[in-house]
């Protein structure tokens, strides 16, 4: 092993130690959720008397006592702040982050393993907000989003239009004539089809397009590469080889923002209603819009129950405008079952 293998091996622990802090830093602001002073001697002391019991030969009890008054300091200072949290699914790194950072940057991101998770946190109050992927300009609807759009009591306190720009990404120095298989999400691959055949590289599926490009920094498999966002390699220390290699130019994936309380003003509506099993039904409401001259810019039918169907509206226009208004109550009084999701503002991130 040569020198420098050696420092990039060094170069790793160090980009791992990063990570481990600000997952550390996520789990305090978690904390205080639970809690309402943030000093707490006693807490203090218990994890100081851990680093004593596991020091190592390298790492004396002084030298890692002055470490952890440094991410104690640091982690009161967040907790103080009053940082505000944003949940999203996925690895840091994913798109969700992306949409996260982009719709409100003085927010921290907070990763989830589920979509469900990011519901649960913020109908919790742990976060408080959550951005979720409704449907893409490829993929279609994000079904699993949509099923649990059905059942919440959350707002859509905004919108997002992303557009999905995936790049090809390895580790440093790695010779890209070299690479021969390609991990990513199952998605993210079909999106880049004729990209990976023109160069010969084998599609390798993985989770999700973040945790792939994590699984590269942190196992570093030979002759591979990953899919993801620029953003996944500015926080894994990977190169882009390539960027926008999707086939498609015009890749682009809706979120919404979910909060506990409505947005105080909007330009664009969301709506959720099921409508008695006739003819006809799906039309009247539909006339309903017609006729007041409002534009419907999404409908979408999602399956309920067995035989019922949910179905998502959105729509141009303010609830404060009157003729909305007018709409919106004469589609409940024709409806089974009828909510306004929220009436807020969409942006385009380019």
């Amino acid at each position: 092993m040569t020198l420098k293998d050696i420092r990039k091996r060094i170069d790793a622990i160090d980009d791992r130690i990063l990570q481990l802090l600000q997952a550390r830093m996520e789990q305090v602001l978690m904390a205080s959720r639970h809690k309402k002073e943030v000093e707490d001697a006693r807490r203090e002391q218990e994890i100081f008397d851990r680093i004593r019991a596991g020091v190592t030969s390298l790492v004396e009890a002084e030298f890692g006592e002055k470490i952890f008054e440094l991410i104690i300091g640091e982690s009161k200072r967040l907790q103080n702040e009053g940082r505000r949290l944003m949940a999203f699914q996925g690895e840091h790194g994913a798109y969700g982050e992306e949409a996260s950072r982009a719709w409100d940057s003085e927010m921290v991101p907070f990763p989830c393993a589920t979509f469900e998770e990011v519901f649960e946190r913020v109908q919790a109050g742990l976060c408080d907000m959550g951005i979720v992927p409704v449907e893409n300009t490829w993929g279609g609807s994000v079904e699993r989003v949509n099923r649990l759009l059905i059942h919440t009591d959350l707002c859509v306190a905004g919108a997002a239009a992303l557009c999905i720009r995936h790049c090809l990404l390895a580790l440093p120095d790695t010779d890209h004539r070299e690479i021969r298989s390609v991990y990513s999400h199952p998605q993210a691959l079909s999106q880049c089809r004729r990209f990976l055949a023109r160069n010969h590289l084998d599609p390798v599926a993985y989770p999700d397009t973040a945790g792939a490009g994590r699984m590269l920094s942190e196992t570093r498999p030979k002759r591979s590469a990953v899919i993801a966002s620029r953003l996944c390699a500015d926080i894994y220390g990977l190169e882009i080889i390539k960027e926008n290699i999707q086939d498609m130019e015009k890749n682009i994936t809706r979120f919404l923002v979910l909060s506990r309380k409505p947005a105080q003003e909007g330009d664009k509506c969301s709506i959720v209603f099921a409508t008695e099993h006739k003819a006809g039904t799906l039309f009247n409401v539909l006339q309903v819009f017609a006729d007041k001259a409002i534009n419907l810019t999404r409908i979408e039918s999602i399956p309920n129950e067995p035989g019922d169907y949910a179905f998502f509206l959105d729509f141009e226009g303010s609830d404060r405008d009157p003729s909305v208004e007018k709409a919106l109550a004469q589609v409940q009084k024709m409806t089974t079952r009828f909510r306004l999701m929220g009436c807020y503002t969409e942006r385009r991130i380019p």
